[in-house]
């Protein structure tokens, strides 16, 4: 128990700059208390000493306005950070090394009794202010709930959710559709990447792009191959002379576009 809650409190020193020292963190962050008294709740209810620890879950509420049902598993290093207003269901697992904010709910959307009702947290998952994660899926290992999230399907290891209902986006997509972007002299993050129109339209654009960009090359490397068979000569001197073989991207026309 002594080793648990020395990696507790370093894993709050190491995630919270506030944090000054170690007797500050076990006096004063409520969502350690949470936690500790959690882990006591949690013994009582796997004994089948049910009341006793819906008693201690509700003592623990009392105390630090964190809501957890004593039936839910959680994890090592797991870091609750303000906690006001969490409540994390009875079927939910929070895995090693994740975070929670402020006003988030692990909860679940069905009323069928014994069944998975709420969510799984993979390793290492953030979740942010006043989301809500609600049902019996998983959430992969590192990924990231945004704040005020309202997320009610799967997300992907390493993926962000953000939105309501929230939309899952993929991080390779992103870095993909910036590499594109860059290429073309246009930063893909000089725009918004919420819900603007104009950054959703821009996104649209660029992925259009980089597809004919590629469908370009395959083109003209079939055209100059075919051209130099047909006339036994080098595949340069195939290519008409007013061809554009090379990129034209006007970007800071484009920037002022967006503007």
């Amino acid at each position: 128990m002594l080793t648990r809650l020395r990696e507790d409190i370093a894993c709050i020193r190491e995630r919270d700059p506030a944090a000054r020292s170690g007797f500050e963190v076990l006096t004063c962050y409520p969502g350690l208390h949470a936690l500790l008294l959690h882990r006591w709740a949690h013994r009582f209810w796997g004994l089948g000493w049910r009341w006793l620890g819906r008693f201690t879950s509700h003592l623990a509420r009392f105390l630090t306005g964190i809501e957890i049902h004593p039936g839910a598993t959680i994890g090592r290093r797991v870091f609750i950070d303000h906690g006001m207003g969490v409540v994390v269901g009875e079927t939910a697992e929070i895995g090693d090394d994740c975070t929670i904010y402020q006003g988030v709910t692990l909860g679940g959307t069905s009323l069928a009794k014994g069944a998975k009702r709420h969510p799984t947290l993979g390793r290492g998952v953030i979740v942010g202010a006043n989301s809500q994660v609600l049902g019996g899926f998983t959430v992969g290992d590192g990924a990231r709930v945004g704040s005020g999230a309202v997320v009610v399907k799967p997300v992907p290891p390493g993926a962000t959710a953000v939105g309501n209902p929230a939309r899952i986006i993929v991080a390779d997509a992103e870095a993909a559709r910036e590499a594109a972007a860059a290429r073309m002299g246009f930063s893909a993050y000089g725009v918004s990447q919420g819900d603007d129109p104009v950054s959703q339209a821009m996104k649209g654009l660029i992925d259009n792009a980089a597809g004919h960009e590629h469908q370009i090359a395959l083109l003209w490397a079939a055209i100059e191959k075919l051209s130099a068979r047909a006339r036994e000569l080098p595949a340069a001197d195939c290519v008409p002379q007013d061809a554009h073989t090379t990129e034209s991207f006007d970007a800071e026309r484009l920037n002022r576009l967006v503007k």
